[in-house]
């Protein structure tokens, strides 16, 4: 492998006309809805090294293994509505009898090199080999713990389609996938896949970018909608009007996915803290939540647990139901009895 594919491609002919039609696309790059500063006032990228290299918190990483189950998903009953979480914002999903893959990180790491950004220990519980033919993949965004070329390079032969954000289709296509399977989108447009099911791509407020030119691929949301079920596949997010403006548009959802992790004050309008979230969800309207982007890597200098731990104290006066599975273990979404454990509280 040459070490220059890992980075991607930006987009170039077609796609960059695609690209540059876009109403969300102005002065050379893709714009957020709402003014979205790459850092918050008063931090600088110095501060935030500086930070994270000498004031790492000491509980950035779990000094024991992350408890996970192995789901057998080669041999899954496809009349069961379902969705395995693999850690961080990986998951599968089978809905209607449709698989369905959400940002595969199977690698072990969520950098461009396989030294830093290790995943936690017992979090590589699935590998590529372990997943049924996948009949829809979906890329929230190009950053390396979304889009990992290990696993994607892997999942070539096993993926129908694959539907992303404008722009984002470069990369697969220039690691050697079939464009004809590729389905790129702009904010606000629908992809009808049959059988009752069909995605609307929505906005999230966020970023992308894979080396040093940013914002040359689109980053959403989906809703995701089938003749049972409304799910809303949040990608990463920091808080803004976008989700009142959804849950006006397309709620209620039976369920809400949304990162909750790898927050921190000097990037707090990519991603959001645990309140945030909760109010995301209220504003989704949606019946559960699962809160996703914990619990397998250190990209921010925050207590490893924290995450979940402060979703569910906060969530106590609230009483949104909330799904937080275990790696590997089998959400039921038709049953909405379904009970998780704390499962972090017993890990060191």
């Amino acid at each position: 492998m040459s070490f220059y594919k890992i980075f991607g491609q930006t987009p170039s002919g077609h796609r960059s006309e695609q690209v540059k039609q876009s109403p969300n696309y102005k002065n050379g790059a893709f714009q957020n809805l709402s003014h979205t500063p790459d850092l918050s006032e008063n931090a600088t990228f110095a501060s935030v090294l500086y930070e994270f290299l000498f004031k790492t918190h000491k509980r950035a990483k779990p000094k024991s293994e992350i408890p996970s189950v192995k789901t057998d998903l080669l041999q899954l009953d496809p009349s069961i509505d379902v969705i395995v979480w693999f850690g961080h914002s990986s998951y599968f999903m089978q809905l209607e009898g449709k698989r369905i893959l959400v940002d595969p990180v199977f690698a072990g790491y969520a950098a461009p090199f396989s030294f830093t950004n290790k995943s936690f220990g017992g979090t590589d519980r699935y590998s590529v080999e372990d997943l049924p033919y996948i009949d829809y993949l979906l890329l929230s965004h190009d950053h390396y713990d979304h889009l990992d070329y290990e696993s994607i390079m892997k999942l070539k032969s096993k993926v129908g389609t694959v539907i992303c954000g404008l722009g984002a289709g470069q990369h697969l296509e220039y690691w050697g996938y079939d464009p004809d399977k590729i389905i790129e989108k702009d904010w606000y447009q629908e992809v009808v896949l049959g059988d009752g099911i069909k995605i609307n791509i929505q906005p999230s407020r966020h970023f992308s970018g894979r080396l040093l030119k940013r914002n040359q691929a689109l980053w959403v949301s989906f809703v995701l909608t089938t003749p049972k079920l409304n799910i809303y596949v949040g990608g990463d997010s920091g808080y803004d009007t976008h989700f009142a403006e959804i849950g006006n548009r397309f709620g209620p959802f039976d369920l809400a996915i949304l990162d909750n992790g790898q927050y921190d004050k000097s990037w707090k309008y990519i991603h959001m803290i645990p309140e945030e979230v909760l109010q995301a969800s209220q504003d989704l309207k949606a019946k559960r939540l699962m809160p996703v982007h914990s619990a397998k890597f250190v990209l921010a200098n925050h207590a490893w647990d924290e995450p979940l731990e402060r979703i569910s104290t906060l969530n106590a006066s609230l009483g949104i139901p909330l799904i937080t599975p275990m790696i590997g273990e089998l959400v039921l979404l038709n049953d909405t009895n379904q009970v998780f454990s704390s499962w972090w509280k017993d890990v060191d």
